[in-house]
């Protein structure tokens, strides 16, 4: 007779950034107490998990390095251009954005659809004019969503939008994806061209990639129905930003949310200052703006621990790390 044993390792995880006293309370009361952690610029030799955003090549030359955890979606440039020397070290990323980031992305489709922006504005300067105008806003419900990328926060954005009574649709390139789902109509990005004509809502939770940067031109956007709404949640150049202003100006679009831009400041200084396009975006009513904190709220930090945990959990069961990065695809 046979019995299955449950083998636990130990595996040594370092951190580059410190963490405060409430994330690392978080942290240990999730994670596994067969995983020892240490924290620094220097990386003790016996690391084999590292986690940082941004690490320098001489701490992912560390000799016994495996993989690198970056504490957030996404790659940054700089770590994706260095990665390609230590070819053994996987990466993988943390998605516990997700929620608050599909959340945002609602609330824009919300304000852009009712013109929330507009309206607020007026009230605040005891202005009701606006109540008596004939009513520009749209109405959701019946109408088609389209959501590129059907990842972790594209899922979330499809089931509120079903309870919207919105019908919905969605990409995703990846070979793994799910093929049916009780509330969305996935295709594979091939079939976008033909998505669009049906769209009255399009979402875009898609990474900047090679293949991405740009796909949202003038030609999509006069494809969709009339009088649609783009929401970018994801990153800001997979939209041409003078394609996107002259249908917000032009009534192609009839609005637009984005939490993702053209330009970001390029220091702290800058920070008061910085435009976030090249196309006065600013001066139009119907675009909702918001300054690329969808991810961030008062749960940020916990919700990151509580993630991370989880991933670091697997090690300790001798499993894989889970949300592994393609760096040739970026994501």
């Amino acid at each position: 007779m046979t019995t299955n044993v449950h083998i636990r390792i130990s595996p040594y995880v370092h951190f580059i950034y410190k963490r405060t006293e409430e994330a690392d309370r978080v942290l240990r009361a999730h994670l596994d107490s067969a995983i020892q952690i240490t924290q620094g610029e220097e990386i003790p030799p016996e690391t084999e998990i590292l986690i940082g955003g941004r690490p320098s090549r001489e701490q992912l030359a560390s000799p016994n390095l495996k993989s690198l955890i970056i504490p957030w979606a996404g790659l940054p440039n700089e770590t994706k251009e260095i990665l390609p020397n230590f070819p053994h070290v996987t990466v993988h990323n943390l998605h516990h954005n997700a929620a608050p980031v599909a959340e945002t992305a609602v609330t824009l489709l919300l304000a852009a659809a009712k013109l929330t922006i507009r309206y607020d504005r007026s009230l605040r300067n005891h202005d009701w004019r606006i109540r008596y105008e004939s009513s520009p806003t749209l109405t959701l419900e019946g109408r088609t969503a389209l959501i590129l990328g059907y990842g972790a926060i594209g899922q979330r954005v499809a089931r509120a939008c079903h309870a919207l009574g919105m019908d919905v649709l969605a990409t995703r390139r990846s070979e793994t994806a799910v093929t049916t789902d009780p509330y969305t109509e996935i295709h594979p990005t091939a079939a976008l061209p033909d998505l669009l004509p049906r769209t009255h809502v399009l979402i875009i939770s898609l990474p900047l990639t090679a293949e991405t940067e740009g796909l949202i031109g003038k030609a999509e956007l006069v494809a969709l129905q009339p009088h649609a709404i783009l929401v970018n949640v994801g990153r800001g150049p997979v939209v041409d930003e003078h394609a996107l202003y002259d249908a917000l100006v032009d009534g192609t679009l009839h609005g637009a949310g984005l939490d993702v831009w053209f330009n970001y400041p390029p220091d702290e200084a800058a920070r008061a200052h910085t435009p976030a396009a090249n196309v006065p975006m600013h001066q139009l009513d119907n675009i909702v703006m918001s300054p690329h904190r969808a991810g961030l709220t008062r749960d940020t930090d916990r919700l990151r621990m509580i993630h991370l945990a989880e991933l670091l959990n697997h090690a300790a069961r001798g499993e894989p790390l889970p949300n592994k990065l393609v760096l040739e695809r970026g994501y």
